[in-house]
């Protein structure tokens, strides 16, 4: 019996997941704004996608890391807010291991590492459509209060 509530529980907290991605989703114009997309979204979760534009690209004519930081950063969002508690960032950093460029597909995967009481911790890798990694983040999350959707 213990495993059927169990899945019922992941299956409860999948479908949490997904309303917050689309709830925030729908409320995020900065990741729109981007062209960054939502792939997928889970407890702890999260995996997003987005091409680098002309815009996008700096002086030295790589990827503007501030861009890569954003996607990154939004995908962290996502992650810790999955749960639908209200989560918001307390500290984070980025390492650029390598450059994207223009036209670069650039996937952002956050995984949950930590989550007791307020805080969180969270890694993000940023690759590009080679595999390469342009990015390597880890936030800090805050849990502020209320929710990010309303359910039911």
């Amino acid at each position: 019996m213990a495993e059927t509530n169990d899945a019922a529980s992941t299956l409860n907290a999948q479908a949490v997941a997904e309303a917050v991605g689309r709830g925030m989703y729908e409320r995020d114009h900065c990741a729109r704004a981007h062209g960054i997309e939502l792939l997928a979204i889970a407890p702890g979760y999260a995996r997003m996608t987005m091409i680098v534009r002309k815009d996008m690209v700096n002086g030295h004519d790589i990827g503007h890391g501030g861009m890569t930081f954003t996607l990154a950063d939004t995908a962290f969002a996502y992650a810790c807010n999955a749960a639908n508690e209200a989560t918001v960032a307390a500290g984070c950093s980025i390492t650029f291991p390598a450059p994207a460029k223009l036209g670069d597909q650039l996937t952002a995967e956050c995984r949950e590492i930590h989550r007791r009481g307020r805080s969180g911790v969270y890694d993000v890798t940023v690759t590009n459509q080679d595999g390469a990694v342009v990015g390597l983040f880890r936030g800090q999350s805050a849990r502020i209060k209320g929710n990010v959707v309303e359910l039911g």
